[in-house]
């Protein structure tokens, strides 16, 4: 039955679907589930490579008998609006700093983002963060201070002095646009490797070749993040941006393994 927490079966059945390949609306129909419920739950258990219905089975139990021990001091509701499930809150935000953790960032830093994203204002104290993810503010300072240092959110000062946290809406355009820079560098990296190993060499080719794919997903990268935002800050009717580059053909062909030297 949709709703209700999932069973032992179920968790074999999501296994064995993952073992398949399928997709996971294809998993929660065979379910009869929500498509969300079975993200939330392959993300909070590994992903789909490192999912096990039983490591994921008994990591539930645990959880829900930390928050029966922690009831008298539970996680502290921010203020909820437009008639919210405070629980549905709850689960969304550690599926998603679960989902931010399995990408890389540090636990704190993610419940710290993810906490920020799921409020209205996109700002909060560091007293409501303490609050919220049940920490000191020492961990909270630090996962600030790592957010800040990537560009992915700001400081600012409210009227009574409080220091506030704000999620910049632009933080994916600029993430993205970050993320071109630093192909491109790669790209002129291995450029300069290319002519030091001499062009037309194995090791010079692969470099060459790798310099191009990287130059192109940079310049494609960089086209889309200004047309989604123009598109996000004008409408659907922004003007068009610039078509991602066409590869050049005058280079060496692009190989699955070793780069293929011209005679």
């Amino acid at each position: 039955m949709p709703g209700g927490r999932l069973t032992p079966q179920e968790r074999r059945q999501i296994a064995l679907g993952l073992a398949d390949d399928l997709p996971y609306a294809e998993i929660a129909r065979r379910l009869d589930r929500p498509t969300s419920t079975i993200t939330r739950e392959v993300t909070r258990n590994g992903g789909p490579v490192a999912y096990r219905a039983d490591l994921a089975h008994r990591a539930t139990e645990q959880r829900a008998h930390r928050r029966r021990q922690a009831a008298p001091r539970g996680r502290q509701a921010l203020p909820l609006a437009h008639g919210r499930d405070a629980r549905a809150v709850d689960e969304f935000e550690e599926s998603l700093a679960a989902l931010f953790a399995q990408q890389g960032l540090p636990r704190m830093t993610a419940g710290v983002l993810a906490c920020l994203y799921a409020t209205d204002t996109g700002s909060v104290t560091a007293a409501d963060l303490v609050g919220r993810l049940r920490v000191s503010p020492a961990s909270v300072s630090k996962a600030v201070a790592f957010l800040e240092g990537q560009g992915l959110i700001r400081r600012e000062r409210d009227e009574g002095r409080r220091e506030r946290y704000v999620v910049d809406p632009d933080v994916w355009y600029q993430s993205m646009i970050s993320s071109a820079r630093s192909s491109a560098d790669m790209a002129v990296m291995f450029r300069s490797g290319a002519a030091v190993l001499n062009p037309g060499t194995p090791a010079a080719v692969r470099l060459e070749n790798m310099a191009r794919y990287v130059d192109f997903v940079a310049e494609s990268l960089d086209a889309a993040a200004e047309q989604a935002r123009a598109m996000l800050h004008g409408g659907a009717d922004a003007a068009e941006a610039p078509k991602p580059p066409e590869p050049e053909s005058s280079e060496p062909e692009l190989s699955g393994g070793a780069a293929t030297v011209a005679p």
